[in-house]
């Protein structure tokens, strides 16, 4: 159960329902998902939430899917079953695929391995794929 209460939007304060309006439009749809609710009990932080959302996840140089895959990878590795649910569904609006969905899932579970075993193992970064990972232009790597 969440903390508080979701706040509907037929509940909702003026500048919650604006806000709730603008995800709707935006997101093209014609309901709120349960985490909008429930942080609408403090307006502030819905309404910076979403307009961060909107900025961050909106048009950009990287690809709409690719940007809801890495929320996907980010929300398993934060253990965030409500986000990456939510962003695996937003992904498939978006187009990703099946095939797609698995290859993002067996490179999460890759990665999720082999961070570990460099924790573990406490190894230390090599000053070449430091350069190369600031370089300003392709490095000479791999």
């Amino acid at each position: 159960m969440p903390v508080g209460n979701k706040v509907e939007y037929e509940d909702a304060s003026p500048e919650v329902r604006a806000v709730y309006d603008d995800i709707m439009e935006t997101r093209k749809l014609r309901w709120i998902a349960d985490f909008w609710k429930v942080i609408a009990q403090d307006p502030a932080t819905l309404r910076r939430t979403w307009e961060s959302m909107k900025q961050v996840m909106g048009p950009g140089v990287i690809d709409p899917v690719a940007k809801e895959l890495i929320f996907i990878a980010v929300s398993v590795a934060n253990g965030c079953e409500y986000c990456s649910t939510a962003h695996t569904a937003t992904a498939r609006a978006k187009g990703a695929t099946p095939e797609m969905l698995a290859e993002a899932f067996a490179v999460i579970g890759m990665a999720a391995e082999t961070n570990a075993l460099v924790t573990a193992w406490q190894v230390e970064l090599d000053e070449r794929l430091r350069r190369a990972a600031q370089a300003a232009s392709a490095p000479a790597f791999p």
